[in-house]
């Protein structure tokens, strides 16, 4: 017979890491994506932006663009840790989210697909807390880096015993 259900253990990541279980050099890769109509569409909806670079396909063919521009934004948030494992395997020791920045380097039509990476680049212990620190980066299709940023993260140390 088996042990009755424990929503507690109902993990996605059941062993779970500390500061001090991270490594500089450390590569967390999330899933790839294409950016769809269907996402400059719920981007536009979430944002508000309402300028046609985004959504009006003449508008940018007229200016030269093969097809829709995404926004900044939206490029950004493909490198969100909670799209792949790296908050699952923290979910214990994660105190808060610190700061975000971003650079973008090249743009981003409508039908390519991402490729989004977090890489441990800054471990700063505290005495009950460390700094997490994750170097972003986002290549398309063809290997291009179009973002590159950085991510930092609150961290509790291992509990005592």
């Amino acid at each position: 017979m088996s042990a009755p259900f424990d929503p507690a253990a109902h993990r996605l990541a059941p062993q779970q890491r500390w500061f001090a279980d991270f490594a500089l050099g450390e590569v967390f890769r999330l899933p790839s994506r294409t950016m769809t109509s269907g996402l400059f569409a719920a981007f536009q909806a979430a944002s508000g932006d309402n300028h046609p670079v985004h959504y009006d396909r003449e508008f940018c063919r007229a200016r030269g663009m093969p097809d829709l521009l995404a926004h900044g934004f939206q490029v950004a948030i493909q490198s969100c840790a909670g799209a792949g494992l790296l908050p699952f395997l923290m979910e214990d020791s994660l105190k808060g989210f610190l700061e975000q920045s971003s650079r973008f380097l090249h743009p981003v039509f409508r039908g390519d697909t991402l490729y989004p990476a977090l890489e441990v680049d800054e471990l700063s212990p505290n005495r009950t807390t460390g700094v997490l620190g994750l170097r972003s980066t986002i290549h398309n299709q063809h290997g291009v880096l179009v973002m590159e940023g950085r991510q930092r993260y609150l961290l509790r140390m291992r509990p005592a015993g």
